[in-house]
């Protein structure tokens, strides 16, 4: 019985899925299967797959539908107890599958938590001695980010309780998804992972961050590069909408002395980086995303969830600046 089906999404990758792939059939734990979905590359990707890596399963959308599209239906497609995401611009170490399992497994088996995830420890590809994310924070300036970028890798191997995981490559519990629905679409790309994470801690569950599952990243392999107009854009845009959704209305009131200079200061930011126009626009689209039948509904039996994830907002404004 196979225990995890690996989904990748793909968009004209076929430079970085030769090594991606072979890391994979390199597992030390050989219970899963890939899906690899495809959002209308351009390039080889898929003739490539279906010819060097015939027992992987490939999915094709005629045009590029966004990320949470593409993991969206590889979870679909899948029927095992857990589901492992994986950009296709990483290479993984031998016991990464084998980790990753041995993480939910052990914070399942503890009396105090249900885990919906367990993050990677993702290095950087061309200098694995550096960090590139060790899970994802957000806190009360309406800011999220990945703990430990660009600082050493051997600082952070300790396994620890995170606000979300990096969906470039993390585990999911697969019957969680049921309860509170996939990845939102209406994000398309960006904050997606954290948007899941909200929600699954809403919930009561859990996520945590598990070192010893070890993952080397290209990182911006589809968008280009670190800061662009497509990511600046979808970044502020997502950022709106994920506060409207997943924060009560006494919540919002509450962070709202907080949100309003720390969306400030990212105008003042992107500005000086020529990304201005794209930022306020990406502020005013995700004005218009804010439907009411996307808030989720706030219902009494989560407020302790609530309060949890209030006071992790304040204490990752700390987290934000200095580690621990």
């Amino acid at each position: 019985m196979q225990i995890a089906t690996v989904v990748i999404p793909n968009l004209n990758g076929m430079r970085y899925l030769g090594p991606c792939l072979d890391s994979l059939t390199r597992q030390t734990r050989r219970d899963f299967s890939v899906i690899l979905i495809d959002n209308g590359s351009q390039d080889e990707s898929v003739e490539f797959v279906r010819l060097h890596y015939p027992q992987v399963t490939v999915r094709r959308f005629d045009t590029n539908q966004g990320f949470c599209a593409a993991v969206n239906e590889g979870i679909r497609l899948s029927v095992t107890p857990y589901v492992i995401l994986l950009n296709n611009d990483t290479v993984c170490e031998e016991t990464f599958v084998e980790e990753l399992v041995r993480a939910m497994e052990m914070h399942s088996s503890a009396a105090l938590s249900t885990p919906f995830s367990c993050a990677a420890k993702m290095v950087q590809m061309d200098m694995p001695d550096r960090m590139d994310n060790a899970g994802d924070y957000y806190c009360a300036l309406g800011w999220a980010f990945a703990l430990g970028k660009g600082k050493p890798a051997a600082d952070y191997d300790r396994e620890r309780e995170i606000f979300s995981p990096c969906a470039a490559a993390a585990i999911y519990q697969r019957d969680v998804f049921d309860e509170i629905g996939l990845f939102d679409e209406t994000h398309f790309a960006y904050l997606e992972d954290a948007d899941i994470g909200y929600r699954a801690r809403i919930a009561g569950y859990r996520n945590y961050y598990a070192p010893k599952a070890v993952v080397r990243h290209v990182g911006s392999a589809t968008s280009g590069s670190a800061y662009n107009a497509f990511k600046v854009r979808y970044s502020s845009r997502n950022n709106i909408y994920l506060i409207y959704k997943n924060m009560p209305w006494a919540q919002i009131i509450l962070n709202l002395p907080l949100l309003l200079p720390g969306f400030l200061i990212k105008m003042v930011f992107f500005a000086a980086k020529g990304f201005l126009r794209e930022y306020v626009s990406g502020l005013i689209e995700g004005l218009s995303c804010c439907h009411r039948e996307k808030k989720v509904r706030f219902q009494w039996k989560n407020s302790g969830a609530y309060i949890r994830i209030q006071l992790s907002l304040w204490v990752n404004l700390f987290r934000r600046f200095v580690d621990f």
